[in-house]
């Protein structure tokens, strides 16, 4: 990877081997793994059986989980924030683990779209959840610093399944909490 980046530099008619950039091709390469790590995790690995059996079968929320990823159309990345709400059947899952799925999902290459369904999907399958609820609010550079440069334009996305999607009440509060 340090290659291409370098490549990349000399295309862009710099010269990689100036002070400033001499090592930029390696600190690039260091940066992309890092922002891209979610290809080379697994869900087993990060729930690591933090999963704990309870009666409770009201909602469970965590809102506003700092989110990073990067646009799969022009890898600049998208920042925003992510509310997760699951209604548990027989098993809650450890607080810290939804915001590792989030991460995992977040840190690879993708549309804000697919990545909510997929965070609510693994919240879904992993918990065994009557309901899940996910809403993202995040700002894109790729539309901040190119194209249309609109500085304050928030994409929202947000997916619901099982009881979220069936029951309005139930859809509501989610809803509802978010907004607090």
């Amino acid at each position: 990877m340090q290659e291409y980046f370098r490549k990349i530099i000399e295309a862009l008619g710099e010269n990689p081997d100036r002070e400033g950039l001499k090592d930029t091709p390696k600190r690039a390469a260091k940066a992309m793994e890092f922002l891209t790590q979610g290809y080379h995790q697994s869900i087993e690995s990060i729930v690591n059986n933090a999963l704990f059996e309870s009666d409770n079968d009201e909602m469970v929320l965590v809102k506003n989980i700092e989110l990073y990823s990067l646009c799969e159309h022009h890898l600049l990345p998208f920042i925003g924030k992510c509310h997760v709400a699951y209604l548990p059947k027989g098993k809650i899952i450890g607080l810290s683990k939804i915001a590792r799925i989030v991460d995992m999902h977040a840190r690879r290459l993708q549309v804000q779209e697919n990545l909510t369904k997929q965070i609510a999907q693994t919240i879904f399958d992993v918990t065994n959840a009557k309901g899940v609820g996910v809403i993202i609010e995040a700002k894109h550079l790729c539309m901040m610093m190119r194209g249309v440069e609109k500085q304050n334009s928030i994409m929202t996305t947000s997916v619901m399944l099982g009881l979220m999607r069936e029951d309005a009440r139930t859809r509501s509060e989610f809803l509802s909490l978010t907004q607090r």
